[in-house]
């Protein structure tokens, strides 16, 4: 019975050190500071977040050709034409070759009502631009639209910046800050310091306000076009020891 008695109760001490030991070693919870005792690690996890605005510079113009002709030859005949005058336009008008990519060309039969009897063909030659001139943007969509002609469609238009590293350099830099700050805060309602950076963790996202969807029938007139301003918006999520 002494013998027992001896044993049971340095046993029972032990297993309740190794759980308490194991429950206080959990990470805490974001935005919350991590709780411990005799030594064990302290962190705290925040999300950071940085915007910074920018004048974009580049115009990028989808559009494509599209032709109905009883035959095949002469739809597909009739979009090569039309594309290859754009084409002509925009390099006579300082475009780049190299800024200019064919992006899909199809061709597909056009069907009577009874949805058997074959009428002509329908053929599209869709094309992406790339006008790195703002300020001639507007001509360039113009001379896209008289030179395709009737059978121009301008599919989207977006505003690009294209190079936009040193707005995320500055979006970067903001979000940590921000990081830091709201860590120090928890560290003093804590009643503790802020330690070593742990780890980083980052997204970010570049947002454009939108261009308006000219129409061909303006023809050759000047299209109205708004550069804007982009948004690069960063999120960074650190965890810092707290000490």
């Amino acid at each position: 019975m002494g013998i027992a008695a001896r044993i049971s109760a340095p046993f029972v001490l032990l297993v309740a050190a190794v759980t308490t030991g194991v429950l206080s070693g959990c990470d805490a919870s974001p935005g919350q500071v991590g709780s411990g005792s005799g030594g064990e690690l302290r962190q705290v996890t925040v999300v950071g977040s940085g915007e910074v605005r920018g004048a974009p510079d580049t115009l990028n113009v989808r559009a494509s050709v599209e032709a109905v002709a009883p035959d095949v030859t002469g739809a597909m005949n009739q979009t090569s034409e039309r594309v290859q005058a754009v084409i002509n336009a925009l390099v006579d008008a300082g475009v780049d070759r190299d800024d200019i990519s064919t992006t899909n060309v199809s061709l597909q039969p056009q069907f009577a009502n009874d949805g058997n009897t074959i009428t002509g063909y329908r053929a599209s030659n869709a094309f992406e631009v790339k006008i790195r001139q703002v300020d001639a943007a507007s001509p360039a969509l113009a001379l896209i639209i008289s030179s395709g002609g009737n059978s121009t469609r301008i599919n989207n238009v977006s505003y690009t910046i294209e190079d936009d590293s040193q707005l995320v350099r500055d979006a970067r830099a903001r979000a940590f800050d921000d990081a830091r700050e709201r860590a120090e805060q928890y560290a003093e309602l804590s009643g503790l310091k802020l330690g070593k950076v742990v780890s980083i963790s980052e997204s970010s996202e570049t947002q454009a306000p939108p261009t308006p969807m000219p129409r061909a029938e303006m023809a050759a007139a000047p299209v109205p076009l708004e550069p804007g301003q982009q948004t690069v918006q960063f999120s960074v999520t650190v965890v810092w020891e707290l000490t």
